[in-house]
């Protein structure tokens, strides 16, 4: 273990983090996300909620500037949205642990197929136990200053 660096990133992730240029994308995601279908690199988390695994690396992780939104959310299937399912929850709390992290930063969204297109050409996919329905986010990494 390290000082100041979250238990829960391994060397493996941090590693990943590491070797990112500018403009590559990590995504993590949720428990039912077909992540070796659609990663190039996928390391897995399966005792970690999204949210806590968001919240480790975000410190650690600059932002793109380049983008308007450099954190994105997978939005709802147009199926889930005419059935009256509610804004998943994570949503906000994603979207609240970006703007702590990063001021100014908000998070978009990118419809459901067009994520996993996105996922497919994500630097790394990193798997979480996450169960809560729609617990993705796709980053940018920007540079460091």
């Amino acid at each position: 273990m390290l000082l100041t660096i979250s238990k829960v990133l391994t060397g493996d992730l941090l590693k990943i983090l590491c070797d990112m240029g500018h403009g590559d994308k990590i995504a993590i995601v949720d428990a039912n996300f077909p992540a070796n279908t659609n990663g190039k690199r996928v390391l897995q988390f399966p005792g970690i909620k999204a949210d806590d695994l968001l919240k480790a690396i975000l410190p650690l992780f600059p932002l793109d500037h380049v983008p308007e939104y450099a954190a994105r959310l997978m939005d709802m299937d147009p199926k889930d949205k005419a059935a009256g399912m509610r804004e998943p929850e994570l949503w906000g709390i994603f979207s609240r642990i970006v703007s702590e992290c990063h001021p100014g930063k908000r998070t978009g969204f990118v419809p459901r197929d067009d994520f996993y297109a996105w996922a497919r050409d994500c630097y790394a996919v990193i798997q979480t136990g996450e169960e809560r329905l729609y617990g993705n986010i796709i980053l940018a990494k920007g540079v460091v200053k």
